[in-house]
């Protein structure tokens, strides 16, 4: 039995699951659907922390959103933003200035009608359907462009996004391109899936994405830091998700599998 709904693009197979589906799930959303509550529950036998995992991963992002809104950023870029949820760049964002500017990008339709749906009515954000690996389309969107001004300096956001990107994708190619397209004085924040710790959960975790139609490839603390190249790390580095600048969130102690995640911003000069 499908659980076809109105919105819900036609095109959609609801029995291949996907990342930001399942990530949906681990985060207690109700947008997906039985096949990606099946793949849920395999990810969380392979790694029994992956609800504290994704929370720790939304916690991080928070704290970057505000840490750039500090900075002086008033314009976000969204890579991968997945299915709306409480705590969006824009809701974060405007705590600070209501007039923030964002633009998310995702290739997962569900995640792009949903933020739609929800964006509908905003003048200061919109949604693209987008691939990561193009970041040339994504900065040259008429949406972007009519949006952001790209002359300023923007916070890019590539939370849980990059260990999507296979090898052969060269992601440190992928991540010269965007620095290249953004104006100096712009930031990124990124977080990326490891092996360096639990290695063998993360090998579970990666057969079981292979099911879906977003495989993983965890990557090392020195790969992760690589995708940083050419901008200069905000203290405390390239840290686990839990490490970045806490806050008293509840969320920061270490418990098993908290740094299965590293976390990172970087300025461009």
């Amino acid at each position: 039995m499908t659980e076809q709904t109105d919105w819900l693009p036609r095109d959609v197979d609801e029995e291949v699951p996907s990342a930001a589906r399942i990530y949906d799930y681990l985060l207690g959303g109700a947008h997906n659907f039985a096949a990606d509550r099946r793949l849920g529950e395999k990810f969380l036998a392979a790694l029994p922390s992956a609800r504290h995992v994704a929370r720790l991963n939304r916690a991080f992002l928070r704290r970057a959103v505000l840490t750039l809104e500090d900075a002086g950023i008033r314009q976000f870029i969204d890579i991968g933003s997945g299915i709306p949820t409480v705590g969006n760049v824009h809701e974060i964002a405007r705590d600070v200035d209501e007039n923030s500017r964002v633009v998310y990008a995702d290739n997962e339709p569900v995640a792009v009608a949903h933020s739609e749906l929800l964006l509908r009515d905003d003048p200061n954000a919109t949604m693209l359907q987008a691939d990561l690996l193009d970041p040339e389309g994504i900065f040259g969107h008429p949406r972007t462009t009519n949006l952001l001004d790209l002359s300023r300096p923007i916070g890019l956001l590539m939370v849980g996004v990059l260990h999507f990107a296979a090898p052969e994708n060269d992601p440190v190619d992928v991540m010269r391109r965007y620095r290249e397209a953004l104006p100096p004085g712009s930031y990124l924040a990124l977080s990326h899936f490891t092996a360096d710790i639990r290695p063998e959960d993360m090998l579970g975790v990666a057969e079981v994405m292979r099911q879906s139609a977003d495989p993983i490839h965890p990557r090392s603390h020195a790969e992760i830091t690589e995708l940083f190249d050419g901008f200069e790390l905000l203290d405390p580095g390239v840290v686990g998700t839990a490490l970045w600048r806490p806050d008293d969130d509840g969320l920061h102690a270490e418990t098993p599998g908290s740094a299965q995640i590293y976390a990172g911003v970087g300025y461009k000069a």
